[in-house]
C-alpha cells in the first residue's frame, strides 16, 4: 500500500500544525527520487527519444551522432509525436515508452493555440501523466559567450504539474472565461523540499521563493507558507522570498544576487526564459524534469525553433548539454564530462559560434568541432 493512502488528513489539506506527520510523509515519499533505471544488455541503457517539432529532430540526430562517436552505452527508442493531430494516441505511446525505459530525451512538441480548446498541450500531458513535478534549470555564464552580465550561476526549480497549467478552463457565460489556478499543499511542500535538498547537495547557501502572494493571497500564499515550513528544516540555508514582478526586474539588473530559486509553474516559465536570455539565449541552456520514477531531459526554454528548422543554423549546445545531464542521471559520469568539456572547448572558438550568439557557424560545424575535441582527449580509460 502506498504511503500516501495512509494520510487522508494530509491530502485533504490540513495545516502543518494539525497534521505533524505531513511533512515527514512528504520526505518519506521523496526517498528514492531520481534513481536511474539499471543498465541492461551488457551495461547499456535504453532511453526514449522524442524528436518533437521544429529543430528538435535535427538536434537530436546530432546528439545521437555525438553519442555514437563517443561510444556512449545508450540505445535510443525513437517515438514520434505528431502535434498536428487532435488524437492523444501518439503522446500516450511516448508516455508508455518512458514508463518502460524510465528516462527520455526530447525535443519540444508544438502546442498550436489555434486548435480546439479540448486539445491539451502534449508537453503538459507528458509531465502530468508521469508526475514530473520538478523542472530544473542551471543557468550559468558560459566561456566564450559575450553577454551584458557576467558570473551568473542560478539554479531554477519550477513546480511542473499544476498552477496555471492545470488545463481547467470554461466559458459558462459567453465572453467570460474562468481559468483555474491550482496550488496544493502536497505539491508545494514537495517542490520546496526538492529545492532545499538540491541546494544542500550542491553546496548552495540561499533559496529564494518567487510568488505573488500579495495579490493571490490563498494560492500563492499557500505556496509561500509551504516554502517557509520547509525552510525551517534547513537552518544551514538562508531563505528569502520575492514578488515575481520585482524578481524579473532584479534578474535583468543584478542577476548575481540569486543562488537557488523555487517557484510555481507559470512564474518558472517566465523566469527560465529571462535567465536563458541573460546567459546568451535558448540555444545554450539545458533543462531536466524529474519525478519519483521518471526523468525527461530537454532544452530549458522548451521552444521549437520552428522558424530556423532545416537550415543548419540552430545552436546544438542546449540539446547536447541536456544529453549530458541525462548521462549524469544514468551515472555515466565520465561520458558526460567528456562531452561537456568538448562542448565548452568548442564554445571558446568564436568562429564557430552560431547566429544566435553573434557568429556565422553552422550546426554541423559546431558538432564536428565537438567531436574533434572529444577525439583529441583519447578514449576513456576508467571503468564505467
Amino acid at each position: 500500500m502506498p504511503l500516501y493512502s495512509l494520510l487522508p488528513g494530509f491530502l485533504c489539506g490540513y495545516q502543518h500544525n494539525s497534521c505533524p506527520s505531513a511533512f515527514l510523509a512528504v520526505r518519506l515519499q521523496q526517498q528514492g527520487n531520481n534513481i536511474p533505471p539499471p543498465a541492461k544488455y551488457g551495461g547499456r541503457h535504453t532511453v526514449t527519444l522524442i524528436p518533437g517539432d521544429g529543430i528538435g529532430p535535427e538536434l537530436l540526430n546530432h546528439v545521437k551522432e555525438v553519442f555514437r562517436f563517443s561510444c556512449v552505452p545508450v540505445d535510443f527508442e525513437v517515438v514520434h509525436v505528431n502535434s498536428a493531430l487532435e488524437s492523444e494516441d501518439d503522446i500516450n505511446n511516448a508516455i508508455t515508452a518512458i514508463r518502460r525505459n524510465g528516462v527520455a530525451l526530447k525535443g519540444n512538441i508544438e502546442t498550436n493555440h489555434t486548435m480546439a480548446p479540448s486539445v491539451k498541450s502534449r508537453n503538459n500531458l507528458l509531465r502530468t501523466s508521469l508526475d514530473l513535478y520538478a523542472n530544473v534549470m542551471h543557468c550559468q555564464s558560459l566561456p566564450g559567450v559575450q553577454t551584458r552580465h557576467k558570473n551568473i550561476d542560478i539554479m531554477i526549480i519550477r513546480e511542473n504539474t499544476e498552477g496555471e497549467y492545470s488545463s481547467l478552463e470554461h466559458e459558462s457565460v459567453s465572453g467570460v472565461v474562468e481559468c483555474l489556478k491550482i496550488i496544493t499543499r502536497n505539491n508545494s511542500l514537495r517542490i520546496a523540499d526538492y529545492a532545499f535538498r538540491l541546494a544542500r547537495e550542491k553546496g548552495r547557501s540561499r533559496v529564494t521563493a518567487v510568488h505573488k502572494a500579495n495579490i493571490m493571497k490563498l494560492g500563492d500564499g499557500l505556496f509561500l507558507q509551504c516554502c517557509r515550513e520547509v525552510a525551517s528544516g534547513y537552518p544551514d540555508i538562508t531563505f528569502d522570498s520575492m514578488i515575481v514582478d520585482n524578481t524579473t526586474m532584479q534578474l535583468v539588473s543584478k542577476p548575481q544576487q540569486f543562488d537557488v530559486m523555487v517557484m510555481p509553474n507559470l512564474y518558472g516559465n517566465v523566469v527560465s526564459n529571462v535567465c536563458a536570455g541573460l546567459v546568451g539565449g535558448p540555444g545554450l541552456v539545458p533543462g531536466a524534469n524529474y519525478g519519483r520514477d521518471y526523468a525527461v531531459f530537454e532544452t530549458a526554454t522548451r521552444n521549437t525553433g520552428k522558424s530556423i528548422a532545416g537550415r543548419n543554423i540552430a545552436n546544438p549546445t542546449a540539446m547536447l548539454l541536456a544529453g549530458c545531464m541525462m548521462l549524469d542521471h544514468l551515472r555515466l559520469y565520465d561520458y558526460a564530462s567528456m562531452i561537456r568539456n568538448a562542448i565548452l572547448t568548442t564554445m571558446n572558438e568564436t568562429r564557430l559560434h552560431t547566429a544566435d550568439i553573434g557568429g556565422q557557424g553552422t550546426t554541423s560545424e559546431v558538432v564536428q568541432s565537438i567531436m574533434r575535441n572529444i577525439q583529441s582527449k583519447g578514449p576513456l580509460t576508467t571503468d564505467l
